[in-house]
């Protein structure tokens, strides 16, 4: 999958794509409607698929100061449009330029003149351009007089899937989050169609975990939603490097009460890996909810707990594969 940040000067051979046009933070299934219909136009075109999103996503841009919200910043969700079949990806900086483009201006100078897309497929409630004042009525009609096609996707739900499921609330990022400070990952992967999933850096910590026989990888969240404080059963995929790989493990996520800090961190301890990851890129996928976090009289307390949370979260994930 290619992936562009600009919308002009674009090479030829990058031009002429059917699009899948939103924000699609966390591509859920709701957004996978979305993109599977532009997936069916671009193959009876003969031509490549494309997505469109904003980076940084703009209600970032908007509000900067506000607390973390997203479900996915883009290295996670170009990994999750790749697996989507997407040719091109579109991540167009949302800059002051084009946050203040009148949507007609938007749609003329951005879709048709820039990209010179030939179909665009969005959700039902996609709002664009200044004020938010662009919807699926202008994009139709200037779609119409540029012959440009335009779909719109109804709302998506579990009942939409499947008929025998009565869970007819529409799919949403606003409710995985909810799902996910909750305590709730299984909930948030069944509305994902997939687990919810985080990148980063590994960080030296304080390396408390090597003396009890857990060391941990440790990455911040930074501006991703933070989840509900706890202990989860994860698979963490190590993405590059001589021990790249994927790997079972259990993880905290919190401030470490027992230690007395503030500040939060993801503490991952991989089950059957012996290596140093400092430095390293990894991704961890949230497979459920194993206890909330809380202090302990000391290490040999926590060390009992970190075992028996360990044996939990195998358990976990063997039932996670046994019904995969």
């Amino acid at each position: 999958m290619k992936i562009i940040h600009q919308y002009s000067d674009i090479a030829p051979q990058d031009r002429g794509a059917v699009v899948a046009l939103g924000n699609f933070d966390g591509v859920h299934q709701g957004h996978r409607a979305v993109i599977q219909r532009a997936a069916m136009e671009a193959k009876k075109l003969g031509v490549p698929l494309g997505v469109i999103v904003f980076e940084p996503h703009p209600r970032e841009f908007f509000a900067p100061n506000a607390a973390p919200f997203r479900l996915s910043l883009l290295p996670v969700k170009a990994r999750l449009l790749e697996r989507e079949g997407v040719d091109i990806l579109y991540a167009l900086p949302f800059d002051q330029g084009l946050a203040g483009k009148h949507a007609a201006d938007f749609i003329q100078d951005v879709l048709i003149d820039g990209l010179g897309i030939i179909h665009v497929v969005t959700g039902y409630d996609f709002r664009f351009g200044a004020g938010r004042s662009g919807d699926i009525t202008l994009l139709s009609y200037m779609g119409a007089e540029e012959g440009v096609g335009v779909s719109v996707v109804e709302p998506v739900s579990q009942h939409t899937i499947n008929a025998a499921d009565n869970d007819d609330e529409v799919f949403s990022s606003t409710r995985i989050r909810q799902s996910l400070r909750d305590g709730k990952p299984a909930e948030a992967a069944r509305l994902l169609g997939h687990y919810w999933s985080v990148q980063g850096t590994v960080e030296k910590g304080d390396q408390r975990g090597r003396t009890i026989g857990f060391p941990t990888a440790n990455i911040r969240l930074d501006r991703l939603l933070k989840p509900a404080t706890g202990v989860y059963a994860v698979q963490v995929e190590v993405v590059s490097g001589p021990m790249k790989g994927l790997y079972d493990g259990v993880a905290n996520y919190g401030n470490r009460p027992t230690f007395d800090k503030k500040d939060s961190l993801l503490e991952v301890h991989l089950f059957n890996f012996d290596g140093d990851l400092y430095g390293q890129t990894i991704e961890v996928s949230f497979i459920d909810f194993i206890r909330p976090e809380r202090k302990f009289d000391g290490l040999e307390a926590l060390k009992a707990q970190i075992e028996t949370d360990s044996v939990t979260a195998r358990e976990i994930i063997s039932g996670m594969r046994e019904s995969a």
